[in-house]
């Protein structure tokens, strides 16, 4: 039924959703975009608790009453009372759900005709978030809501530095469950353990949901496990977190004296060389700290690396995990499987102020590599990054998306926008004075004995 506000709770956000959006700008963009949903009246306060459907089926409205209920928690009530609007049971429910989805993925997801990708499609591409939910509200409206004809694809970094990471992973999941085949989420480098620790989500968990902070903090940890690690679009696009990696040569060891015993292999890089797809298919991504040492380094790769103008490919030393690639990688991976553009995120204006080498991103997006066969694009939407900073000059830069549009679905259209303005106001969960804004320098070594999950060297 529908709840009265607590007693001491400040005055509901406005009561529809044209109220509330029309506080970000208007998004611009290169051409036209596809038709945002018409606003339609809701009541001054969403249907809290939420509870679970009866018949476990999520349908639009009880999606759409989750997003509205984050938004008007985010102003109206203390973050410790999060349980009052969506119950530990229910969210148990919610992450399970969208697990068994996840986990059932490649680590590459195709979306094409099989998909139902059509001629009438258009595909929504989404870099970082970062826990800026009015944000993410604004994007999706702005963009449209999933539906049968819009795919989206959220290229991760759901989580940390901002106060809302937990609200946005959790609505992304109800989109997914919802659809299953139109929206697609993928892992970020901020969806493991030794990032969440630093950079504020394990912390905001335990904040919001008190004495059962840790068990939902481990149900999110078993749901990043299962995000795919990249996605191919139409044939023609790749999209991945940090994007290309190494690939690795197979050398056999001794043969077995044993009857009937296989010949074991044993996967050592003897030098950098570029990575291909069927390698990324049989890595292994169920690992909660994806590992910068032993055989499985493709899942780090594709989640920390980043591009250089420098060719060829080298160690991530900025970094300490991942590599950095050059134009003839990314000419030479678009060549070999036919594709035109690489879309890849995980490099905020933070990041790019660091690198004289590459554009900067106060646009919400950056072209790193023209080639031959196509394009790389590092794409960010998280507008006036970080929420928290300790400078004292803001970057203030803006976020964006992509639209890929038919027949091909391999121009890429940006949409710029700005930050929601009147941002609640919330307390950090981490000390972001003293830990660094991008990621470079991060001692994820001291941080393996707590994860447990860090694989040793072959």
């Amino acid at each position: 039924m529908l709840s009265s506000a607590p007693a001491t709770a400040p005055p509901a956000p406005p009561s529809s959703d044209e109220d509330f959006f029309s506080t970000a700008s208007t998004s611009t963009s290169s051409d036209s975009k596809p038709p945002s949903p018409s606003a339609t009246p809701s009541s001054a306060l969403p249907q809290i608790p939420i509870a679970w459907p009866d018949d476990g089926v999520l349908n639009v409205s009880w999606v759409t009453n989750l997003m509205q209920a984050f938004e008007w928690a985010s102003r109206a009530i203390p973050p410790s009372e999060l349980p009052s609007v969506l119950p530990v049971k229910v969210l148990d429910k919610l992450v399970l759900t969208a697990s068994k989805i996840l986990h059932k993925e490649p680590n590459c997801v195709k979306i094409e005709e099989n998909s139902g990708l059509v001629s009438e499609s258009r595909v929504v591409v989404v870099g970082d978030v970062h826990g800026q939910l009015h944000d993410v509200l604004f994007l999706l409206r702005d963009a449209g809501f999933p539906a049968d004809d819009r795919f989206f694809v959220f290229n991760g970094d759901y989580v940390d530095r901002g106060a809302w990471g937990l609200e946005v992973f959790l609505l992304l999941l109800a989109w997914k469950v919802l659809m299953p085949h139109r929206v697609y989420l993928l892992r970020g480098n901020h969806e493991s353990k030794y990032c969440t620790a630093v950079y504020g989500f394990e912390k905001e968990v335990a904040t919001k949901y008190g004495d059962s902070g840790k068990h939902v903090y481990r149900k999110c940890l078993g749901c990043f496990e299962g995000l795919p690690l990249a996605s191919i679009i139409a044939g023609k696009v790749y999209t991945a977190h940090g994007g290309l990696f190494r690939g690795t040569v197979a050398t056999p060891s001794k043969r077995s004296k044993k009857k009937n015993r296989k010949v074991v292999h044993n996967p050592v890089v003897t030098s950098l060389i570029l990575g291909s797809l069927e390698e990324l298919a049989k890595a292994r991504r169920s690992v909660l700290d994806p590992p910068w040492e032993g055989p499985n380094l493709i899942p780090g790769d594709v989640l920390w690396s980043d591009p250089s103008v420098t060719p060829g490919l080298s160690p991530n030393k900025e970094r300490g995990i991942g590599l950095l690639w050059g134009p003839d990688c990314t000419e030479e991976f678009l060549k070999k499987y036919n594709l035109k553009l690489i879309i890849r995120s995980h490099e905020g204006p933070d990041a790019r102020d660091k690198r004289s080498d590459l554009k900067g991103m106060g646009e919400g997006y950056t072209i790193d590599h023209i080639v031959e066969s196509g394009k790389l694009i590092t794409l960010f939407s998280a507008p006036d990054y970080p929420q928290f900073q300790a400078t004292e000059t803001r970057y203030k830069n803006k976020g964006a998306y992509i639209v890929l549009e038919p027949p091909h679905f391999d121009t890429p259209i940006f949409h710029s926008f700005e930050a929601v303005t009147q941002r609640p106001k919330v307390n950090p969960y981490y000390d972001f004075e003293e830990v660094i804004d991008s990621d470079e320098e991060l001692d994820m070594v001291s941080m393996v004995p707590e994860s447990g999950e860090q694989e040793t060297p072959a």
